[in-house]
């Protein structure tokens, strides 16, 4: 059978200023048509199905809509990631399991609900559903069944396991074994050399499984959270972050964004191919003297666009001339070139989380803590504050 695989669509996420709806419905469409074209045969979304908890009543329509028309294609199953609301998935179900779309957003017994196979889904397959397990949370049949210890990812590891032995009795040797969670491996490839659409509180190391995480019954891991697309490192069957359809802020600039086709039958591991999505308007990281960046200007006209400018060239209408010149300007900075004498940036042009970590570490002596610092641009994003 083939399947689509596709993850981490955050719907309704801005870039700054920017609402992003026509570039989330250009890729719908999109992955849409790529269904149709391969003849999938079932659609896998691997958690982070809208950016918030309770999206806007447009959001919410247009998510709906989109795993409806795919619908039409092949049966749909999602997990709830870490922005998704488990509660606004468990109300969907009843009434979106009648058109093959299944959501599940609460960790379930595999013999309720947390194992869908051909009776709910219509196709020769048994799908193993792991959403997002928050930091703290108990999972009852876990906890009762003696397993529920140790760190959070030995506790990953456990439900792992056990969606794993309940997706291999129920397979046998005339259905194809597949698992689809949300977390985080250890080691995998992330550029955090600008901010990204991940929620920064939830890639530190306490929310991290390790690559054992991953058991050896499924014949395919379709996995969520991470937007960079890219194979689990060091899993022990084939498992794939889908990645993000659209670059959702700068430190995804320049990714290559993709769907995962799988390819799989009865008693044999998957093989895995990508399929580029070309929608969205690009991000662009710009920086150098401000000369040099005007003249970038017509190349960069259809780009969002993040500038830094050499500090030499600072003044106090940076911002208005940079507006000017880039029409979809997100940020501009003023920067000191590393090791260079010059003038003094000017702190009118530092973002707000910058001018927040220089006071910590001028008044507190120390840098402020990642968490904090994710909760004030998730807190200016509500805002839609410039950061």
């Amino acid at each position: 059978m083939r399947i689509l695989h596709t993850s981490d669509w955050h719907l309704g996420r801005r870039l700054g200023r920017y609402d992003r709806a026509e570039e989330f419905a250009a890729v719908c469409r999109e992955i849409e048509g790529i269904a149709r074209e391969r003849a999938v045969d079932l659609v896998l979304v691997s958690g982070d199905l809208f950016d918030r908890p309770v999206p806007p009543l447009d959001v919410l329509r247009m998510g709906i809509e989109a795993l409806r028309s795919l619908a039409e294609q092949a049966p749909v199953v999602v997990v709830a990631g870490n922005h998704d609301a488990p509660e606004l998935f468990d109300t969907l179900t009843p009434l979106l399991a009648p058109q093959r779309v299944h959501l599940v957003g609460s960790i379930r017994r595999p013999e309720e609900g947390g194992v869908l196979g051909p009776d709910e889904l219509g196709v020769p397959a048994v799908v193993g559903c792991l959403p997002f397990l928050r930091e703290g949370r108990v999972v009852d049949f876990m906890r009762d069944a003696g397993t529920w210890y140790g760190a959070y990812a030995d506790r990953v590891a456990a439900l792992c396991r056990t969606m794993s032995d309940a997706l291999v009795r129920r397979a046998g040797t005339e259905l194809v074994a597949l698992l689809m969670a949300h977390f985080l491996v250890s080691g995998v490839r992330i550029d955090r050399e600008a901010p990204r659409g991940e929620r920064e509180l939830h890639l530190g190391e306490a929310y991290a499984a390790t690559a054992q995480a991953i058991p050896p019954g499924p014949q395919y891991v379709a996995m969520g959270h991470i937007h960079a697309p890219q194979p689990v490192p060091g899993a022990p069957v084939p498992a794939e972050y889908a990645g993000s359809p659209l670059p959702l802020d700068f430190g995804e600039a320049g990714e290559r964004k993709r769907v995962a086709i799988v390819e799989v039958e009865p008693g044999r591991l998957a093989t895995v191919t990508s399929v580029e999505l070309a929608a969205g308007r690009p991000l662009v990281r710009a920086q150098g003297r401000w000369s040099e960046l005007e003249a970038r200007a017509e190349e960069l006209a259809d780009a969002y666009v993040d500038l830094t400018v050499d500090a030499r060239d600072a003044a106090p209408d940076l911002a208005d001339r940079a507006r000017e010149r880039f029409p979809f300007l997100v940020r501009v900075r003023a920067a000191r070139p590393a090791g260079a004498p010059g003038a003094p940036v000017v702190e009118g042009h530092r973002s707000l989380p910058e001018r927040y970590a220089d006071y910590r570490r001028e008044v507190h002596g120390r840098d402020p803590e990642p968490e904090l610092l994710a909760l004030f641009r998730e807190l200016l994003d509500e805002l839609d504050a410039p950061v």
